[in-house]
């Protein structure tokens, strides 16, 4: 303060034909003291000097500012504090005569919550000091990183009058912690403290975050635990000339100077110059505190140059002018408007001016070192301006001694694939990793949740990516494809059989028995039943979805209709000795069965077109079925039409039942009645059961659902009609007589 005062007394641009001067009191760091000495200056004990300026710099401590504030409000004399940071003092309202030249507190808390989330310390612990400058720091990290999942693993609060037990207490909780990063945000004797307990207990592996009240103390540097330190410190800066001004300093010079008196008797026995001398007095190399006294005093300076040189001082003063003044007549409150509206270049070359009771912030970020010779030493590793951090990450030594940062961490990020559950009853931080389910994934370190696959596409083995669905139909290199394949060829095969059995016995009584030509034209139309199975399988295009349905109805219906006449030709048969019978039998001869056939045949046919004409069905991936894989199938454009082929085929199954029912108990050795009613039976439970298989089965299986069906009740009407018969012709021939046939 006495060398910034000199260096602007020597100016000759700065208060020129104005000299300074300057009262000191120590009040030995109590706010009484402090508030007594701030009293005797502004109520009227006069100095040496003609015109003193009211105009305090000091409180020191945020408590004394808060006392010299509220007290020195009432007579408007301005308040310039060099180290009072608490955010309390910001208000305006409370304080609008306080200043300072130090950031508040809640910029270096800012700046703490920034190194954590940078370095993904998610875990830490903290101590502070039980009153307002550690419970709000706390408060406001905690609100800074509560959304960067960042816990407090405990809190322990240091209290001044009780300070051994609490210092224990909270080195227990240190060592029981699981968290390797511990924030301190207290005073450098309580760390002290701390630091002692925590040897004692050899606890010397933690990484500590330091706060500005002792990131920089000298005395801690020798603690076995405090190496690795990363804290947060006032920021320094160079006073070009002032190492030169402490070393020319010497009592003789100054012989009012009692503090000099003092200070050289102490520490200077013997000593005849300070010049050479390595020592802390005389080290400038990190100026902080003093830095912002020699802010304060500046700031103060051009204020009372403001003051006193105002271009329009004749003039009325308006809303937004300042009021001016003479070196003889200084009012308190027109220097305290002049120090809100400080905007200076300091000698240094750096911009300074008021935020309302604030400077803009600007710290130092500094690392405890360890040396070859032993003690540890403070490195500066980075700074921080207003929001924007500025970090070396390269020259820190951890607490570990090497270049790696630390891990402080509940629970392990979860990789990719799994999301962190939280526990219950337990912080954030702490989690179990979930692996996705299947169709979600998780593609970063660390993911709060699984983000489901769009429809497309399904998720990895890993559960990290979302790969195409594979495209899944019913083909013929799969297990189930071949087995009905197989089962289809072998039904085509045992039917062409058959046809050539009875191609070969066609002039024996049991085929001519049985409409000879109608049983061929039903082989032909089982064995198209049979085939037809076969356009199913395999990947589905426009012109197999569109054939595969016609095929089935179409032959379904050839197939039932030769049964049906079939049928009516044996009720008419039985009927030929009623009278009237022979015109029926006349009127239903080989033509008009064939005609109609033909005609049943044909609605079918008319049906199909119809449906296909207007809304055939298509190939289409259908994305309903949750799976890794995509049914490619052919959709039913219109339900209706399918409805209409199979409701046909139903009405033509159900009409030849009825029939072949009425006809079962006709008198004949091999009444063929009984062998329609039975397979037709066969037929309609096979299609009656199919429709709601067919609409509950999921992906390629609703095809293979379909094939069953006709492969069913297709071997159904070929065994229970032919059979009997091939097992009379081939091995009963003494049975495929007119004779036999005929009896009753």
């Amino acid at each position: 303060m006495v060398f910034a005062v000199e260096e602007i007394n020597h100016n000759t641009t700065l208060l020129p034909g104005v000299k300074l001067g300057y009262h000191i009191f120590d009040s030995c760091g109590r706010p009484p003291w402090a508030l007594q000495a701030a009293l005797s200056l502004v109520g009227g004990d006069r100095t040496s000097y003609d015109h003193p300026v009211p105009l305090i710099i000091g409180g020191a401590s945020s408590v004394a500012a808060q006392i010299l504030s509220r007290t020195l409000e009432q007579l408007s004399v301005p308040l310039i504090s060099y180290q009072a940071s608490c955010t309390c003092l910001s208000d305006r309202l409370r304080y609008p005569n306080f200043f300072r030249t130090i950031p508040s507190d809640i910029y270096q808390v800012l700046a703490i919550a920034q190194l954590a989330i940078h370095f993904n310390w998610t875990w830490i612990g903290a101590v502070v000091a039980n009153n307002n400058y550690g419970l709000m720091a706390i408060k406001i990290f905690q609100e800074e990183t509560q959304g960067a999942g960042v816990c407090l693993a405990f809190v322990e609060t240091l209290q001044r009058e009780k300070i051994v037990s609490d210092a224990r207490r909270a080195a227990l909780a240190i060592q029981a912690s699981t968290a390797r990063v511990i924030l301190i945000f207290t005073w450098y004797t309580d760390v002290r403290e701390l630091f002692l307990q925590l040897e004692k207990i050899n606890v010397t592996d933690r990484q500590f975050l330091a706060s500005e009240a002792w990131s920089t103390s000298n005395n801690l540097l020798t603690s076995k635990v405090a190496s690795g330190v990363l804290g947060v410190a006032i920021r320094s800066s160079a006073i070009p000339g002032f190492g030169n001004y402490l070393r020319s300093l010497h009592p003789i010079h100054r012989p009012g100077d009692e503090f000099l008196r003092e200070f050289w008797g102490a520490e200077f026995v013997g000593t005849e110059t300070l010049e050479g001398l390595q020592h802390p007095f005389t080290d400038t190399s990190q100026l902080r505190v003093a830095y912002n006294v020699y802010l304060a005093v500046y700031a103060a300076a051009h204020a009372l140059h403001s003051l006193l040189s105002c271009p329009n001082r004749d003039s009325p003063p308006g809303n937004n002018s300042l009021t001016c003044s003479s070196p003889s007549h200084i009012k308190p409150i027109e220097l305290l408007q002049h120090l809100k509206k400080v905007n200076i270049t300091t000698p240094q070359g750096e911009m300074f001016h008021f935020q309302g009771a604030d400077i803009p912030a600007k710290y130092d970020l500094v690392n405890w070192q360890e040396t070859p010779e032993g003690p540890l030493k403070l490195v500066l590793i980075g700074r921080v301006d207003g929001f924007d951090l500025h970090l070396n990450e390269s020259a820190i030594q951890w607490s570990t001694g090497s270049n790696q940062v630390p891990v402080s961490v509940c629970s392990e990020s979860c990789p990719p694939g799994t999301w962190m559950a939280t526990r219950k009853g337990e912080p954030v931080c702490c989690f179990d990793c979930i692996p996705c389910a299947e169709g979600e994934i998780s593609n970063k370190t660390g993911s709060p949740y699984c983000e489901r696959c769009p429809l497309e596409f399904w998720s990895n083995a890993n559960r990290t990516a979302c790969i195409p669905r594979q495209l899944d139909f019913l083909s013929f290199n799969e297990t189930l494809g071949i087995t009905l394949a197989a089962a289809a060829v072998s039904g085509a095969t045992v039917t062409t059989a058959v046809f050539v059995v009875f191609l070969c016995y066609r002039q024996t009584p049991v085929v001519r028995a049985n409409n000879s030509e109608l049983s061929f034209l039903l082989l032909l139309s089982l064995k198209l039943c049979f085939l037809c199975s076969l356009v199913f399988i395999g990947r589905p295009s426009v012109w197999s979805c569109q054939f595969q349905q016609a095929a089935f109805g179409i032959s379904f219906v050839l197939c039932v209709s030769c049964l049906q006449v079939k049928t009516i030709v044996v009720l008419a048969a039985f009927r030929s000795t009623r009278p009237g019978a022979e015109a029926l039998i006349r009127w239903f001869g080989p033509g008009q069965q064939r005609g109609s056939i033909c005609l049943l045949t044909c609605i079918q046919v008319i049906i199909c077109a119809i449906w296909l004409s207007l809304s055939p069905p298509v190939p289409h991936h259908d994305l309903g079925f949750q799976g890794s894989k995509v049914t490619l199938k052919c959709a039913m454009a219109s339900l209706v039409g399918f409805s209409l082929v199979l409701g046909y085929i139903g009405l033509l199954a159900c009409t030849c039942l009825i029939l072949a029912f009425l006809a079962r108990k006709l008198p004949d050795n091999f009444n063929e009645a009984k062998l329609i009613t039975f397979s037709m039976l066969i037929f309609c439970a096979v299609w009656v059961a199919f429709v709601p298989a067919y609409v509950s089965s999921p992906g390629k299986y609703v095809v293979a659902v379909e094939i069953f069906a006709i492969l069913t009740s297709s071997y159904g009407l070929l065994l229970c009609i032919f059979a009997p018969k091939c097992f009379i012709i081939l091995l009963r021939p003494e049975k495929n007589t007119k004779k036999h046939l005929m009896a009753r």
